[in-house]
């Protein structure tokens, strides 16, 4: 099962920056998503992570359709309220597109207009999603059974609840404040590989 570190929006860019380097052996991806930041100071953190020789096929730019472009990224994830998927698809198709999803119907409707990946959540009780109901394992499961292309779990997603998660068949977890929270991301990073390479492996269940 893979992993996929999901920058939280607290750093700076210099922080975000080192905690990147320090967590890229320990993930399979690592999504840029920062809402707050600007086009400029995300343009200095991709020139930056370029020049610290971060491997680009880990990076997994939100949102930013423009910057992938500019900086030669090829994942690009949009949000629930992004560019529609067909369109980027038709227009750039050398792109990896992701989806954030909510419901059954949504992942459906992304899958036919050519996303690669999907992330469903949130899945569990987070602080970035607060006052909203968590949608709980049982509809993953739906997903799994309905959807095709692969689908990572996203949303409040701690170590112990990596294997319930595999357990489902899906591609992998998504995770935000278990890593970049921690105030050892790299040590965080590589406990949450583990528990996923080991989900691999069929060492837990």
């Amino acid at each position: 099962m893979k992993l996929a570190a999901v920058t939280n929006g607290l750093q700076t860019i210099e922080e975000m920056a080192s905690s990147i380097m320090e967590i890229e052996a320990f993930v399979d991806y690592i999504h840029i998503r920062e809402k707050q930041k600007s086009a400029g100071e995300l343009f200095c953190l991709l020139e930056l992570l370029t020049k610290k020789k971060v491997e680009r096929e880990k990076l997994v730019i939100h949102d930013r359709l423009d910057l992938a472009l500019l900086c030669e990224h090829t994942n690009v994830h949009l949000p629930g309220s992004g560019l529609p998927t067909c369109h980027v698809k038709d227009k750039y198709p050398f792109l990896r597109v992701g989806r954030s999803v909510h419901s059954l119907e949504e992942a459906l409707r992304e899958e036919e207009e050519g996303a690669d990946y999907l992330f469903y959540g949130h899945i569990f009780d987070t602080p970035s999603k607060e006052g909203l109901p968590p949608q709980g394992i049982h509809p993953l499961k739906e997903l799994k059974r309905n959807i095709k292309i692969p689908i990572y779990a996203i949303g409040g997603i701690k170590l112990n609840d990596v294997s319930r998660i595999a357990s489902i068949g899906v591609e992998g977890v998504a995770v935000m404040s278990g890593i970049f929270s921690d105030v050892d991301a790299a040590d965080a990073a590589a406990k949450y590989y583990m528990k996923a390479k080991e989900a691999d492996d069929g060492e837990i269940v």
